[in-house]
């Protein structure tokens, strides 16, 4: 299968546009097309298995095809539960994808993204033996996930930057508490900030002449296809179970977890309904609702990483529908403010006794605000993205608990020393901060 830039001017096999993640060109990789899958045909017996069922397609004829199995079952060894939920009226059910080691959905795409590439570097190093310098921008949860999933790994080295003020507190000790190869980077501005500094070193002539960049956020593809897994693999358990398609609300800031949801339906998996749930950054509500799309400067909100004024998931939801009308069809979005945000915790707690972050209660949001007669005759799944223990600061005084039961691994993260440097939003500091690196 041939990999597309979203800019037309450069194609690739799955393996470079794995090592790679930004397409020279500055696009970003899309497939060819979208294989069709009978779903009636898929194991779902167990999430590699699964995964090996839906995402070999895309590996065809790769170096990776024969060790795809061992590469699903390394990174994909923790659960994935879906829960129905009881309500008066409806079908409704949690998709819990926070159960990985930072305890948050971000975890599934950078474990696998790290467990592909650990196994492409010898055939990618034999003529380059710099190391491959991944840079990732984090508005909260994927940074901690990639360094987790790159921590110590031969051949690479992970700069995560972050913007100011702008995270949890666990948030922020979850991407500064690492060492060896990992670097991290408090920038002086935004999460578009910190995004547009990666994509002007990916660009950057003189910066890519000294360093092997590659990327490990929701603009590399090998970060999108196994999230499209855990949408496929519960859409499949329900389908099997009830005989009919499940609709998804998907909590979505820079689009790729919205994205996996939607390749996972074009692929064949029994998806009905797609809602995306977003904060007070309204870029994609409104572009739905007016046809007109415009990026501006993102808004702090209690749901940090969804905190994105220009998502780079856009061009690849563009170019997969590019007439207006026919994305329109294909999802619908939902913008959630704060205020919506504490009552919806709250209210949840109280009707389920089940506690959600920020992001998570977008979703619920959403659902709550759907049409009664959506609500009625469709069943729903709400994908919860982070484990509410990240969040306490927010959760905790909303719901009035004096501690929320923080899981095991992330308990093991804040245990260690926190250590980052500070970074201006400027190009000339970055480069800068990559040189002293190589010293």
């Amino acid at each position: 299968m041939l990999y597309l830039s979203t800019q037309g001017g450069h194609e690739s096999d799955i393996s470079s546009a794995l090592m790679q993640g930004l397409s020279p060109d500055g696009g970003l990789y899309v497939p060819e097309e979208l294989p069709s899958i009978n779903a009636s045909q898929l194991s779902s017996e167990t999430i590699p298995s699964f995964a090996v069922d839906l995402l070999s397609p895309f590996f065809e004829n790769s170096s990776l095809s024969p060790v795809l199995g061992e590469i699903c079952r390394d990174a994909l060894n923790f659960p994935i539960p879906l829960h129905s939920l009881e309500t008066k009226n409806g079908d409704l059910a949690v998709l819990e994808v926070f159960h990985g080691p930072t305890a948050a959905f971000k975890d599934v795409g950078a474990r696998f993204l790290a467990a592909c590439m650990e196994r492409l570097l010898p055939e990618f190093s034999t003529s380059d033996t710099r190391p491959v310098t991944i840079l990732v921008a984090t508005s909260g949860d994927t940074g901690g996930a990639v360094a987790s999933a790159f921590h110590r790994r031969a051949g690479v080295r992970v700069g995560v930057l972050f913007p100011k003020d702008q995270v949890s507190p666990r948030q922020k000790h979850q991407l500064t508490c690492w060492d060896g190869n990992i670097r991290s980077f408090e920038v002086d501005g935004s999460f578009d900030d910190c995004q547009t500094l990666v994509k002007a070193a990916f660009t950057n002539p003189e910066l890519n002449r000294v360093h092997r960049f590659s990327a490990a956020n929701s603009i590399n593809i090998g970060r999108l296809l196994p999230q499209a897994v855990y949408h496929g693999i519960a859409s499949l358990q329900y389908w099997r179970a009830h005989g009919s398609r499940p609709n998804f609300i998907v909590p979505t800031g820079n689009l790729g977890n919205a994205m996996a949801c939607i390749w996972a339906k074009g692929m064949g998996m029994p998806i009905g309904d797609i809602v995306l749930a977003t904060n007070s950054n309204r870029t994609i509500a409104d572009f739905l609702a007016t046809g007109h799309y415009e990026t501006r400067p993102s808004i702090p909100t209690l749901a940090s990483a969804m905190d994105v004024g220009a998502p780079s998931n856009m061009e690849r939801l563009r170019h997969l529908f590019p007439d207006l009308g026919s994305l329109r069809t294909a999802v619908e979005c939902y913008p959630v403010h704060d205020q919506a945000i504490r009552s919806q915790i709250a209210k949840d707690y109280d009707r389920f006794g089940r506690l959600w972050c920020p992001h998570t209660a977008t979703g619920f949001w959403a659902y709550d605000n759907l049409p009664e007669s959506r609500r009625l005759d469709k069943a729903w799944i709400v994908v919860a993205t982070a484990h509410p223990a990240k969040f306490n600061n927010i959760v905790q005084g909303i719901v009035n608990l004096k501690e929320i039961e923080v899981p095991s691994s992330l308990a093991s993260l804040f245990g260690l020393p926190a250590q980052f440097e500070p970074l201006r939003a400027e190009l000339g500091a970055f480069s800068e901060a990559l040189a002293r690196w190589d010293e």
